[in-house]
């Protein structure tokens, strides 16, 4: 008997050493999907202008494009990269909202949407923000773009710097305001406005602003109203920058939400201010109408089996997913996972470990990673012997 029971030992002991681990933890990463276009075609709506796209902001999906790559003036849209370059600047701690900015003569000169800062004012770089954000004030640009920069030009080659990061290929940028009387280069494309003002609202700070209908600077001596009738006009609207010259016409990028669904809207080259807000007005409303935001939460999984750790299982978790579709699609959302039956240690928390794969009628519309919760280290030597001799004894009922 006790010959017996040393076999089955033995037995146990050459299948424990067959699933010790050779290889690396199984690892399958999930490629990212780049944002894609599932909007109508670019004549659906024909809308009233020179171009216009309609974005979601989450994702950056394309929900409808007309003439979205033509590069066309964009008068003091433009301010949504000297806002955002502020932002980033703000962001990463370089200067607080509480910091006085000096206006300058430079700044002090500049004709258009003003707030009439005089040489040597000085003036927080909240208000200065604000100034920007709801009047449109090409003074306040300025000065925010030499304190930030040191001088304009240094300001704008880092707008057309992170205008290439952005991938903003329509783009040239030859002032901070959009003023464009004397520039004879200084163009964007729908899409591009679009692109830079999804990077625009990362920075939560300007909705604070952009959202605002009537403010003061000055400790209230001037009045500031937005130049964006849309704030008032349309439930749910956010931001974000208007413009308009008589090169641009009359031009807008609106960022609004409803229901968990973001949206960007940009409109160029109406004819008329009242045109111009129709046109937004009737591309949100369509946008609102047939799309919803589709969102998987964060989830705790069954725990995988693990060979060769010091422990038998590790935790998983599959990442959010969030999407973008048309709205009756949403209920027919279906989730198939790729997991493997055992993985190998060691793990690190984090590591992938398989994905979750969401379709509608058989077509995939995203995926989602799931990971490792905890760490699980590879079994060492000494606790493996220790492992092994326990089941040797119990096999050989000692």
């Amino acid at each position: 008997m006790k010959c017996q029971a040393i076999t089955r030992a033995l037995s146990l002991v050459l299948s424990f050493l067959l699933m010790i681990p050779l290889c690396l933890p199984l690892s399958v990463s999930a490629e990212e999907t780049p944002p894609s276009s599932i909007g109508a075609p670019d004549d659906s709506l024909a809308l009233n202008c020179k171009s216009a796209v309609l974005m979601e902001a989450h994702t950056g999906t394309v929900l409808y494009a007309q003439n979205a790559a033509e590069a066309l003036p964009p008068a003091s849209v433009t301010k949504i990269m000297t806002l955002l370059l502020v932002m980033e600047a703000l962001d990463a701690g370089k200067f607080k909202l509480s910091d006085l900015v000096t206006a300058s003569e430079n700044a002090a000169s500049m004709g258009g949407s003003q707030v009439y800062l005089k040489v040597g004012e000085t003036m927080t770089v909240e208000d200065m923000i604000k100034s920007v954000v709801i009047s449109s004030a090409n003074d306040a640009a300025v000065a925010l773009a030499e304190f930030v920069s040191g001088d304009v030009s240094t300001f704008v080659r880092q707008m057309n710097e992170r205008a290439k990061e952005l991938g903003m290929d329509s783009t040239v940028f030859e002032n901070v305001t959009g003023l464009d009387d004397t520039a004879e280069h200084h163009l964007t494309s729908a899409m591009d406005i679009a692109r830079m003002s999804r990077a625009l609202i990362a920075h939560p700070t300007v909705l604070k602003y952009s959202s605002i209908w009537m403010d003061t600077i000055r400790g209230g001596a001037f009045g500031l109203t937005n130049t964006n009738r849309l704030i008032r006009f349309y439930r749910g609207a956010t931001g974000l920058k208007t413009g308009s010259t008589s090169k641009a016409g009359f031009c807008v990028s609106v960022t609004a939400e409803r229901d968990g669904l973001s949206l960007i809207c940009v409109i160029m080259g109406a004819e008329t201010r009242d045109i111009r807000n129709a046109q937004a007005t009737r591309l949100l409303d369509w946008g609102f109408a047939n799309y919803t935001a589709y969102v998987a939460p964060e989830e705790a999984l069954s725990a995988i089996p693990v060979t060769g750790g010091t422990s038998a299982s590790v935790p998983a978790v599959r990442e959010e997913l969030r999407c973008v579709l048309p709205r009756d699609e949403a209920s027919r959302v279906e989730c198939r996972m790729e997991l493997p039956e055992r993985v190998d240690a060691p793990i690190t928390r984090g590591d992938v470990l398989g994905k979750a794969i969401y379709l509608v009628d058989g077509k995939t519309i995203g995926e989602a990673t799931v990971t490792a919760a905890q760490d699980v280290e590879r079994i060492g030597f000494f606790e493996f012997w220790r492992r092994l001799s326990a089941r040797i004894l119990l096999a050989a009922g000692v």
